[in-house]
């Protein structure tokens, strides 16, 4: 018989009371640590939309603020000492004069420009980029060579028509070929292109249809008719510079004209050979030539050298002199 204080056995599926599943006795479960959690920085909080777009234009404001600046002071430069260079002569005018005239420290105008030459080609510079804002009507307007032709070059006299006595004073620096002020030198490369670039636009948008073969050298041949005019108008003393524009005049119809020719192909060598001409005996001089004698011809065959293409032409004359002798004899 079993007393009051004798515990029940457990039966099946039945545990001690008070004891874990899988535990003997009163020993109790450890407890599982927690993870240690680590505390993140503080990141910045991340800018609204509005607030970040805001912020952009104001940077761009900025630097559009200091751009503007910054060009207003290398004009101030710039046209400081075309106006010395015009009252005292390129020589005598120094860097330090200029700077004080302008009202800027010498440092300053050294930072824009690195000497008078580089004054020069900012000089040469200004005037092809307001050349080429003037004749976009022009070359807008017009489809007849002549008068795309004419245009562009009046348009190039009425913009240097207030540096003419500036001109005259630094021409005998810019005639020497040493020198970097010299339009065939590689100091003035930029803006001989942009001006080469202006007779191409000139060339391409006529209604006058021009070989491929011509149509690369062309354009230098037309900026190298613009350089006798301009050395034209630095010696014309007419009123107004009337024979400089006459000579435009004159010069932009002959252009046409020859341009014309071109389309036989007799007259194409001697073109070729007037640019070949130019560029072996001009310094500076961008080398268009190869690249026009390496391009397929307009019958889609490779063109010969220089001496081959004037023989052929010389041969084709005298053939065709030849026959016109044999007829006259008939």
């Amino acid at each position: 018989m079993s007393t009051a204080n004798e515990s029940p056995t457990p039966g099946p599926g039945r545990r001690p009371s008070g004891t874990p599943e899988g535990q003997a006795g009163s020993e109790k479960p450890a407890t599982p640590a927690e993870p240690v959690r680590t505390k993140k920085p503080n990141r910045p909080e991340k800018p609204r939309p509005e607030k970040a777009e805001k912020a952009e234009r104001a940077e761009k404001t900025e630097r559009a603020e200091k751009t503007e600046k910054s060009e207003q002071t290398r004009a101030l430069i710039l046209q400081t000492a075309m106006e010395l260079f015009q009252e005292r002569g390129y020589d005598k005018t120094t860097m330090r004069a200029i700077a004080q005239e302008a009202g800027v420290s010498v440092g300053n105008a050294y930072y824009y420009f690195a000497g008078k030459e580089h004054l020069i080609q900012g000089f040469y510079d200004r005037i092809a980029a307001e050349h080429q804002e003037r004749v976009r009507p022009i070359l807008a307007r017009e489809t007849d060579l002549e008068a795309r032709l004419s245009g562009v070059l009046q348009a190039w006299l009425d913009i240097a028509e207030p540096y003419h006595e500036f001109a005259a004073q630094f021409f005998k620096n810019a005639a020497d070929p040493d020198s970097p002020l010299s339009p065939f030198s590689a100091e003035s490369e930029h803006a001989r292109e942009a001006a080469i670039d202006v007779h191409r636009a000139t060339l391409a948008g006529a209604e006058a249809k021009v070989p491929a073969e011509l149509a690369v050298i062309l354009p230098e041949l037309m900026w190298l008719s613009q350089m006798g005019l301009v050395l034209y108008w630095v010696f014309d003393r007419s009123e107004g510079h009337r024979r400089s524009r006459r000579l435009a005049d004159r010069g932009a119809r002959l252009t046409s004209r020859g341009v014309a020719l071109a389309r036989f192909r007799v007259l194409r060598p001697l073109v070729r050979e007037v640019h070949e001409l130019f560029t072996d005996f001009l310094p500076g001089m961008t080398q268009a030539a190869p690249a026009a004698e390496n391009s397929p011809a307009a019958d889609g065959t490779s063109p010969p050298d220089g001496a081959a293409k004037t023989e052929r032409a010389a041969k084709t004359e005298r053939a065709a002199k030849g026959k016109r002798v044999r007829r006259g004899k008939r």
